[in-house]
């Protein structure tokens, strides 16, 4: 057995960190990825939530595959996924199965959801983005 390296330690315990699944790290490292700025770094908020990430990129783009929209929000498949069940049951969001593809019909007219702004429609949040 090799002793650890001092990077390989975590200082509180002495132990060594958490061994992390490769194929969960790798994807959530290529789904970030699309996220750095110019500088290279990756910001660490956003005005728009992940729920609007995804509707404008199905709303630009109705035939997109999910693993696209995860990569160019830059959260994982299984979250994409997730925000897409989500849209569809609040009914801003229509899935049509189009062959072996999914095609997306967005609801332009429904509401935003935050009391806020509940009488603006989704339509003119998506103009903004996808006009």
């Amino acid at each position: 057995m090799t002793p650890a390296r001092a990077a390989d330690v975590d200082d509180d315990t002495g132990d060594a960190p958490p061994a992390q699944d490769s194929s969960t790290a790798a994807g959530r490292d290529s789904a970030r990825a699309g996220l750095r700025d110019r500088a290279g770094d990756v910001p660490g908020w956003t005005f728009l939530t992940n729920h609007a990430h995804v509707l404008v990129a199905l709303a630009r783009d109705p035939e997109v595959r999910l693993r696209d929209v995860a990569l160019l929000v830059g959260i994982t498949e299984r979250s994409v996924q997730s925000i897409v069940a989500d849209l569809e049951a609040a009914g801003y969001l229509q899935r049509v199965r189009v062959g072996r593809r999914n095609r997306y019909r967005v609801n332009a007219a429904g509401p935003l959801r935050h009391p806020a702004e509940r009488d603006h429609a989704v339509g003119e949040l998506l103009e903004l983005f996808t006009g």
